[in-house]
């Protein structure tokens, strides 16, 4: 018998089970992995003895594959799969991609768009009376009504638009266990209204019984974008656990009630939902996933983000408050990863949302939470900013001294200015010599303070700052490692003016980085509000938006105009922007007059 969960009724029946208690439907091809959450819920089910049988990508084009287990006997599970699939799908050009990591051999056209609503669409053609539970990012960050970039408007909670009857959002191992034990008591879902980390309909709101806040109805915040922008602030400020209030949203004829955010894991918890039965790979249905690749040899260490950078859904998703696994699990599970005949003795990274993030910010935060108003590091650190990587500098030592390991990368995102605030250099430079190879890629994403504003990350002086000490201990440990700088064109608050200043300033680094990456605005991040409102919800004053495809061109051709095909955009946007003192022969122009043209028809900006 497989190890995997069924994923045909040949297999339900071969472990005895006549009726499955949950069917789990998923955008993603079944990969059996803790880095991917419908492994979890369906392994942390399974702790508890419920029956969970697995139907990933489905051919939604008929009810045939949802009727394959038969009706379940407690309900249906249904996600789209580790990315939302209109990310997955569509560029931020929304043009089509070409590939999926993770389908079978990444091939594309595996998942219909809108994965959630399609899936819960055909159930509901299947069987009209069964509960459907909806979950994982995409619902997660679509659980009010919010902007949605691919047909430019906004839409409905998810919840509305995919007939569901409950929506689990953030990380769900609480809320799966509790809604699956009050189901399997006999509790109709309509009768779950009381669990944290879900959204549900009402038409009574005298069934919440506590303080809520009512936020702007559905018909208001389409039409109105200052109410959107009110409404999203009152979100950005309710995602705490421990702070948040219940948020209500009006529609015609009844509301959709957020909960409070789930808590936290407790690291025994935390422990626990990794230390699970997982196979650890994708079924051996398929012949390659390609998703499996940079985290079959890795291990996530931590949950959350305390950097709240706004471009970013963590806040909405994971949480600011950090959760750390213990030393013992993540050494239990790389002794796992050790075994593995594929493993070569390199654990390719050691992390989460940001690697060097493995405790709470400060103290308060363990019992009362995020400061709803205040962030950990923008625009400076906050005074109460525990900066202590010693815990992260132990564990790294004991899984490199580990037997059969010969190096321990880090390849999630280090928070440098986090790194830089330390007065104690041990982290720093043991990175340094023992877990980067040949280079460390970094995020500044830009180099406009007043961007960088926006986008809530620090300014420039300190980026400069913490380059400056990279490259001097790599000296000091005669190491000759270099930074890659992830950097994004035409966010919110940039226009061309600050796009120039990002030019100026990778040539004068001597950088022209192989890819740029335009700013994507997805589902429950402020910098999408920003995008869509051309306003700052936390002051309400007006933002620069470039939104025409072609400014957009200009300032994504700006970050690489060394390259000829992006000649005529650059010209055209120095120009635009009265720099032509940019285009010439002396060494800070970034361009060349053109040739066979007089020189007097190119102006130089006194």
């Amino acid at each position: 018998m497989s190890d995997f969960l069924p994923v045909t009724k040949e297999e339900m029946l071969e472990r005895g089970w006549e009726q499955p208690d949950f069917i789990y439907v998923c955008g993603d091809a079944y990969v059996d992995h803790p880095s991917f959450g419908a492994a979890i819920i369906c392994r942390t089910l399974e702790s508890r003895g419920f029956k969970v049988c697995m139907l990933p990508q489905p051919n939604w084009k008929s009810v045939d594959d949802f009727k394959r287990f038969g009706k379940p006997r407690l309900g249906f599970l249904v996600s789209s799969g580790n990315i939302d699939s209109m990310v997955n799908h569509y560029s931020v050009s929304k043009h089509r991609r070409k590939n999926d990591s993770y389908s079978n051999n990444g091939e594309s056209g595996h998942r219909p768009d809108r994965a959630v609503i399609v899936y819960c669409q055909k159930i509901r053609e299947a069987y009209k009376d069964t509960a459907i539970l909806i979950g994982g990012i995409e619902a997660s960050l679509r659980r009010l009504a919010h902007y949605d970039y691919w047909d430019d408007k906004v839409r409905q909670s998810i919840l509305v638009d995919s007939g569901a009857d409950l929506l689990m959002f953030g990380m769900g191992e609480n809320s799966i266990v509790e809604i699956a034990e009050a189901l399997d008591a006999g509790i109709d879902v309509q009768y779950l209204t009381y669990l944290d980390g879900t959204v549900y309909r009402t038409k009574d709101l005298d069934l919440i019984g506590e303080d809520y806040i009512l936020l702007p109805s559905y018909d208001e915040i389409k039409t109105d974008k200052e109410a959107y922008a009110r409404s999203f602030h009152q979100q950005y400020l309710n995602t705490d656990h421990f702070a948040s209030k219940i948020l209500v949203e009006p529609y015609n004829g009844f509301y959709v009630v957020q909960n409070h955010p789930n808590r936290p894991l407790t690291q025994m918890e935390f422990d626990d939902a990794y230390a699970l039965p997982y196979q650890r790979t994708f079924h051996p249905m398929y012949d390659y996933i390609p998703a499996i690749e940079e985290v079959k040899f890795s291990l996530i260490s931590s949950r959350g983000c305390l950097g709240a950078c706004n471009f970013c859904a963590l806040n909405f998703h994971q949480g600011r408050v950090i959760q750390a696994r213990s030393h013992e699990s993540l050494i239990n599970e790389a002794k796992i990863m050790i075994g593995d005949p594929d493993f070569k003795g390199y654990i390719h990274d050691v992390g989460g949302p940001t690697a060097n993030f493995r405790q709470p910010a400060c103290e308060k935060q363990a019992t009362k939470g995020a400061c709803p108003t205040r962030q950990c590091l923008w625009p400076k650190p906050c005074k109460n900013l525990r900066v202590d990587h010693s815990d992260y500098v132990e564990l790294l030592r004991k899984l490199c001294s580990l037997e059969g390991v010969k190096k321990v990368f880090i390849r999630s995102g280090i928070r440098y200015d986090y790194l830089y605030y330390e007065k104690d250099d041990t982290f720093f430079r043991e990175m340094i010599l023992n877990h980067i190879s040949g280079q460390l890629k970094v995020a500044p994403e830009h180099i406009s303070d007043r961007v960088l504003d926006k986008m809530g990350k620090p300014r420039r002086h300190v980026y400069e700052m913490f380059v400056d000490k990279y490259y001097r201990l790599n000296n000091e440990l005669n190491k000759n490692q270099f930074l890659v700088p992830y950097l994004m064109s035409s966010h919110p608050g940039s226009d061309l003016h600050a796009a120039i200043e990002l030019a100026e300033y990778l040539r004068d680094i001597h950088h022209q980085p192989e890819q740029v990456q335009d700013f994507y605005p997805t589902p429950g991040t402020l910098s999408t509000a920003m995008y869509h409102t051309g306003l700052d919800p936390r002051d309400m004053k007006p933002v620069y938006v470039a939104k025409t495809p072609k400014e957009k061109a200009m300032q994504r051709a700006l970050m690489q105009y060394k390259n000829p095909k992006n000649y005529d955009l650059v010209e055209e946007a120095l120009i635009s922007a009265g720099r032509e003192d940019l285009i010439g022969t002396e060494p800070k122009c970034l361009i060349r007059p053109r040739k066979n043209v007089p020189d007097k028809k190119v102006r130089r900006r006194r």
